[in-house]
């Protein structure tokens, strides 16, 4: 009876174990192994090239523009959608907009539910060159020399794409927020308002500190998909022109499914997993969360 209670709870966790090192650990441990042979799907075989794989993304400039890119994204996605999240459900949980919140909140809310494929064909219309909302726009308050094709120019063609990424990311941020906020005890910013504390003050000193535990789980959402964006740049761009809009997912999709380079997509992959793992230990390092402080 004592030894079927001590491995009891062993026997519980033992089916997700295994799903989980199935489904999860393995095709990592494979597609480690795979990163140090150069072959092909259409091929039985498999050449043994050590590192040089890893020595060719050195070398890659398509691998060092999608590298940039996909930070340029992260970094764009923590300032609009946790920051710019984090304040826009401050202002939605204020006094001043409660009656319409509900309404606010839908309308937010609605683009994470609609198809990124369906987004990705209104922006197409919104960033069209002769019939696009944007370039009609900045046209008609008299800003037209800045009108351009801004999926077809490859300065602009990548801002583009990540501008609609934001605009339908941000609803989900700043819901998530809304709930944290709901569960800060209305005495902190009674006595902070006796005080003489002002609505930016109380925003500073209550809210955020508040909200931490929400933050790391928001910068962990926006942190990760900036690093696996892949469908908005694939249906709005596909990573062009030429190669100025590439992320890494649209850059091991090409390697892997296009140029059939299994084994240099493989180590894309690895890059991109020992990218996420290294972000993730720094975020825990910063917020310290489930600890003290």
């Amino acid at each position: 009876m004592m030894k079927t209670a001590k491995w009891s709870p062993y026997l519980y966790v033992a089916p997700s174990l295994v799903i989980a090192f199935i489904f999860v650990y393995y095709p990592v441990l494979q597609n480690l192994q795979s990163s140090f042979y150069s072959w092909s799907p259409f091929s039985d075989s498999r050449d043994f090239i050590g590192l040089a794989n890893y020595k060719r993304l050195l070398d890659d400039n398509v691998f060092l523009v999608a590298l940039k890119n996909n930070a340029i994204h992260m970094v764009i996605s923590l300032l609009v959608q946790v920051g710019g999240g984090l304040i826009l459900a401050a202002i939605l949980e204020d006094v001043v907009f409660r009656r319409v919140a509900p309404l606010l909140r839908t309308v937010y809310f609605l683009p994470v539910l609609i198809s990124i494929s369906v987004i990705g064909l209104l922006f197409t219309f919104i960033y069209n060159p002769e019939i696009g909302l944007l370039n009609q726009f900045l046209r008609m308050i008299g800003l037209g020399s800045l009108a351009t094709g801004w999926l077809g120019n490859s300065e602009t063609a990548f801002y583009a794409v990540v501008a609609m990424g934001q605009w339908q990311g941000i609803g989900y941020i700043t819901m998530l927020y809304i709930v944290a906020i709901q569960k800060i005890a209305p005495d902190l910013y009674e006595a902070a308002k006796i005080d003489g504390a002002g609505k930016v003050q109380s925003f500073l000193h209550i809210t955020v500190p508040q909200v931490k535990e929400m933050t790391f789980v928001t910068v962990i959402i926006a942190v990760s998909q900036s690093i696996l964006t892949f469908s908005d740049v694939y249906v709005l761009t596909a990573g062009g022109p030429g190669y100025s809009s590439q992320v890494l997912s649209t850059y091991l999709y090409q390697k892997a499914f296009v140029d059939n380079e299994m084994g240099y997509a493989s180590t894309l992959a690895n890059v991109i997993l020992g990218i996420t793992f290294i972000i993730f230990m720094i975020q825990t390092k910063v917020f310290k969360s489930g600890g003290e402080g």
